[in-house]
């Protein structure tokens, strides 16, 4: 079966739980490095390493690049819709809706990344008619776990997830919220 997929809003605003999720835009190009180029995100994430400024260029660049395709968001983290902390992603994926998120090093600790999660599901239920959102993670980061279980999410029964990123083996779960 074949489907049809709208694209995206030019621009996206949601805002729930004490956050703001925001476009990236030219202005945050300069923070981006500082959020993105450790090793915690290096090492769980497929986000590039080293994180500089040519590779803040480049994200910027592709996610307005796959938002215009119609397959994936990425939303800058902040609690005011200044500073981004972080950030929230959205794919339309043949395996389903999946979330994925990173929030810098110096802004942890805080809730962010669960909340992050809840907004960005809501929107996908009520704004895209999703029935159920997904989250692929190795069961060894922690703080992922922690972040599933606090944003609503349970383990499914599904064959891991296994390949090779940056040159180090991974075996992902995956996550489940449904509509509810």
């Amino acid at each position: 079966m074949t489907s049809t997929k709208s694209s995206f809003p030019e621009r996206i605003e949601l805002k729930g739980e004490g956050l703001v999720l925001r476009d990236w835009t030219e202005a945050d190009l300069a923070a981006m490095p500082g959020l993105f180029d450790h090793p915690d995100i290096a090492y769980w994430t497929p986000i590039v390493s080293p994180f500089d400024d040519a590779a803040a260029r480049a994200r910027l660049d592709r996610d307005r690049k796959l938002r215009a395709e119609g397959t994936t968001i990425l939303l800058a983290i902040t609690v005011d819709g200044g500073a981004p902390l972080g950030e929230v992603m959205l794919r339309r994926a043949p395996e389903g809706t999946e979330i994925g998120y990173a929030v810098g090093p110096a802004h942890r600790g805080r809730g962010l990344a669960a909340r992050a999660v809840r907004v960005m599901c809501a929107y996908a239920f009520e704004q895209l008619g999703a029935e159920q959102v997904i989250l692929e993670l190795e069961a060894e980061n922690a703080a992922s776990v922690a972040v599933a279980t606090k944003a609503g999410f349970r383990l499914l029964d599904v064959p891991l997830i296994t390949g090779e990123e940056k040159g180090r083996p991974f075996s992902l779960q995956t996550w489940g919220r449904t509509r509810s």
